[in-house]
């Protein structure tokens, strides 16, 4: 008889840790409780919803709708199950999420140490080394859950856990005054800050690896899966929750020790100093590279499973070396020019993200009416391009003027009642057409 054990559940918890706890997730804690100050914990609130509580909710939202996010994203329409998820592999993977995990695992761990004089060569081979790793490790995607784990999460939450326990032991500063954009809205800010973990739409993704972790125990049930997906993705909600608050409260402490900080990495590598000289850099170096290379894995895994079913005349194996291959180039080019294009992308992608999980949650209670979906999303997905647009600062004056009325908008997230609002329209509209139940 086959059992998912609570051991098991354990390990599956551990991993969707690991997975989400990567590239951009310890160095946005430190800058928003470095700006926050006294108001880190009302802008905590907000971060950890979209950094923590979307995440969870978009891994439970697949599993309830079938094995992957083609089947999610069909409660649309067919064409947007063919495109929708093409655009969040892409994004999370190739593009944007796996480049991230090298470059800032280069910045905070190996960046300190090299003279600025040979910065690019010193990222060039850092990259290839960590690609390669990525390779051997994703090319067995069978064996992911043990690694993570059972080896690389309790290394990680060790060697975090030590480092934000010392610095609450023995704080370096302390709490100012709130600086800008958290002076006013602050709850709204820290929304909007828990989209650069880029986790909800990377649960989008990484909802298939937990899936088929579950089935290599032998249970098919889809109640059954979400079940222990439930209890699994508990244990990284909490341990996701409790992380974040120590790196922001450390952020809290560091306006002096880490006065004109260029980002959160900057931060955490001078708390690091401060709070335990040179082998602090080490330790610290040592936590992001695993915190780095557990997402790399596990992006490069659900990017290359995915397209070799769009593309099977590639092969799993092939796709893994092709993407590794793509990131190493595109790592190249740096953090700071990759920000700067990856942070209006996401503010164009996550509402559909959102929206997506969140309607699909309450399926039931409208019947599962393809037309909410499609109204509901059409509307966010409007109100988020013009968004994005206007972080790539596109001039939309008249456009911008009108959207200003919407309630939230001045916020960044306008979207969201206008996508409730046309969402309950499609479900008239399907009502008064006279449609029935969508099994």
């Amino acid at each position: 008889m086959n059992s998912f054990t609570k051991f098991d559940t354990l390990k599956l918890g551990l991993t969707m840790f690991a997975l989400f706890f990567g590239a951009g997730n310890m160095i946005f804690p430190p800058v928003l409780g470095q700006q926050a100050g006294v108001e880190t914990w009302i802008t905590l609130a907000g971060f950890l919803i979209t950094g923590v509580g979307l995440p969870y909710l978009g891994v439970i939202a697949v599993t309830m709708s079938g094995a992957q996010l083609n089947d999610l994203a069909g409660k649309a329409s067919p064409l947007f199950a063919m495109i929708f998820p093409l655009i969040i592999y892409l994004a999370i993977g190739p593009f944007f999420g796996i480049p991230r995990t090298a470059t800032v695992a280069y910045e905070i761990a190996i960046s300190p140490f090299v003279p600025n004089a040979y910065g690019t060569l010193g990222l060039v081979v850092f990259s290839v080394l960590f690609f390669s790793i990525t390779v051997w490790l994703s090319l067995k995607p069978n064996k992911i859950v043990d690694r993570f784990g059972s080896i690389l999460t309790p290394v990680l939450l060790v060697i975090v856990t030590f480092f934000i326990v010392i610095g609450i032991v023995n704080p370096v500063g302390k709490a100012g005054p709130a600086w800008e954009p958290f002076t006013e809205d602050a709850f709204a800010k820290g929304f909007i800050e828990g989209y650069g973990t880029m986790d909800a739409i990377a649960a989008l993704v990484f909802a298939l690896i937990v899936i088929n972790a579950v089935k290599m125990k032998g249970i098919t049930d889809r109640k059954e899966i979400t079940s222990i997906t439930i209890k699994a993705g508990s244990i990284a909600v909490i341990g996701l929750s409790l992380v974040y608050a120590g790196l922001a409260y450390l952020g809290t402490t560091s306006r002096v020790i880490a006065a004109g900080a260029e980002n959160g990495g900057d931060i955490l590598a001078k708390l690091a100093y401060a709070l335990m000289g040179n082998s602090g850099l080490y330790i610290l170096g040592l936590a992001v590279t695993l915190a780095c290379l557990t997402t790399a894995i596990g992006l490069t895994c659900a990017s290359a499973a995915y397209l070799s079913k769009v593309i099977p005349i590639i092969s799993y194996k092939m796709f893994v070396f092709i993407i590794c291959g793509f990131t190493t180039t595109i790592s190249n080019i740096g953090l700071t020019k990759l920000l700067d294009v990856m942070i209006p992308v996401l503010i164009g992608v996550y509402p559909l993200a959102i929206v997506l999980i969140s309607f699909s949650l309450f399926d039931r209670l409208f019947r599962g009416y393809h037309e909410v979906y499609i109204y509901g999303l059409t509307a966010a997905g409007v109100v988020g391009f013009i968004d994005m647009l206007n972080a790539f600062n596109v001039q939309l004056g008249p456009i911008l003027k009108v959207l200003a009325y919407l309630p939230l908008f001045d916020q960044g997230v306008g979207w969201i009642v206008p996508a409730v609002v046309f969402g309950f329209i499609g479900f008239i509209v399907a009502l008064a057409q006279g449609k029935p139940r969508v099994q």
